[in-house]
């Protein structure tokens, strides 16, 4: 699992993101009962290339 560089230690805006052998998740570490953004090894690979 990785925490985005940005997360402050105040509570600003977190992300958390961990790895699968098939995906990569994605979620709000402060709202631990939210949604999880799940995507292809590929597309976050493509991501990642853009930004």
């Amino acid at each position: 699992m990785f925490k985005s560089s940005y997360s402050g230690a105040e509570g600003g805006q977190c992300a958390d993101v961990a790895t699968t052998t098939t995906a990569v998740l994605v979620w709000d570490s402060k709202d631990v009962t939210g949604p999880v953004l799940t995507v292809s090894l590929d597309a976050w690979a493509g991501f990642v290339e853009l930004v």
